[in-house]
């Protein structure tokens, strides 16, 4: 498994990253916690060392298992988790302010509480789980970075980005408090190596990419057909034409990759890793024949620049949470 350094520090973290959402079982309907213990553990054995949680992933159901996944291992891993907003929003609204969603107070306590679902004394990475730029130059969240720090409870802070908006967040990285982005980042939506990407590289942010697959979109499995469960969030994030919308797209995509991939999903992760700027991509992966997969995928590195070019007409100008 191919490290990265993560921001400017002396820590590296495995370029595949392990994403658990999924596994918080919220949202997504069916995981299973011996399944996800599963793959947790080869995880490990693989040598993915990142894990990305979020306290509100079950209400901390998620961070639970990737705890007592660490304890079984006797390996230390990098944990990151994330702080959500007071007001339980996503994104956060343009009317929401700072002490409404991330009081002092709060900040260190949801930290605390993440830590005990975690069986931890220190995360290595907590993250704000949402963001508004206008809060940057108050003081209350920076007060609580620095006494999280001084403590040993936080070793990194960094910034879970608004769903396609990259660039919220680039104030608050000019403050030099953050040392992380995690942000939405695959074929459709390429907006963050527009400005987000030179930012980080300048400034020695690192950068995690989330929703590889858009939701399943990107593994080519998505086609007017598909059902997902009752309960599944996807029911809405694929409603009405955008299945058929999405099969369109993602054929053109194939016909562009095929002779370098073995699969579109192989494709969606070796293009998020020839980009420099960013250094770990966190999937979700709730079985283990998907964890093996994708680090298969990883492995062959990134794709040649002559494909990357031409996918830059598959950018999607979309927002299918709304």
């Amino acid at each position: 498994m191919l490290m990265k350094q993560f921001a400017k520090s002396k820590y590296k973290i495995s370029q595949l990253g392990f994403g658990c959402w999924g596994i918080g079982k919220s949202m997504w309907i069916g995981a299973d916690d011996m399944e996800s213990k599963k793959a947790l553990v080869k995880a490990i054995e693989k040598g993915i060392n990142f894990f990305d949680t979020a306290l509100v992933y079950g209400n901390g159901h998620s961070e639970r298992l990737v705890g007592e996944a660490e304890k079984e291992s006797g390996r230390q891993l990098f944990i990151a988790s994330k702080i959500p907003s007071k007001k339980m929003e996503w994104p956060a609204s343009d009317n929401s302010t700072l002490k409404e969603s991330f009081p002092a107070k709060y900040i260190i306590s949801k930290t605390e509480e993440s830590l005990k679902n975690l069986r931890r004394d220190y995360v290595d990475l907590m993250q704000f789980h949402v963001w508004n730029d206008k809060w940057s130059k108050e003081d209350d969240w920076k007060e609580a970075i620095h006494k999280l720090k001084k403590d040993g409870k936080v070793r990194f802070f960094g910034i879970s980005i608004n769903d396609h908006q990259p660039n919220n967040g680039i104030e608050a990285g000019k403050t030099g408090l953050i040392d992380c982005f995690q942000v939405i980042f695959n074929i459709f939506d390429q907006k963050p190596a527009e400005k987000l990407f030179p930012f980080c590289l300048e400034n020695g942010i690192s950068i995690l990419a989330r929703v590889p697959f858009d939701e399943g979109a990107l593994t080519g499995n998505i086609d007017p057909s598909t059902e997902f469960p009752v309960g599944d969030f996807r029911n809405n994030y694929f409603k009405d034409k955008r299945k058929v919308d999405v099969k369109l797209r993602v054929d053109k995509i194939w016909n562009d990759v095929k002779t370098e991939a073995a699969s579109m999903a192989e494709a969606a992760l070796r293009y998020i890793i020839s980009f420099q700027a960013v250094t770990s991509v966190i999937p979700g992966m709730r079985k283990e024949k998907n964890l093996l997969a994708n680090i298969n995928s990883i492995e062959k590195g990134p794709l040649p620049p002559k494909i990357l070019e031409k996918l830059k007409v598959h950018h999607w100008e979309k927002n299918f949470y709304l």
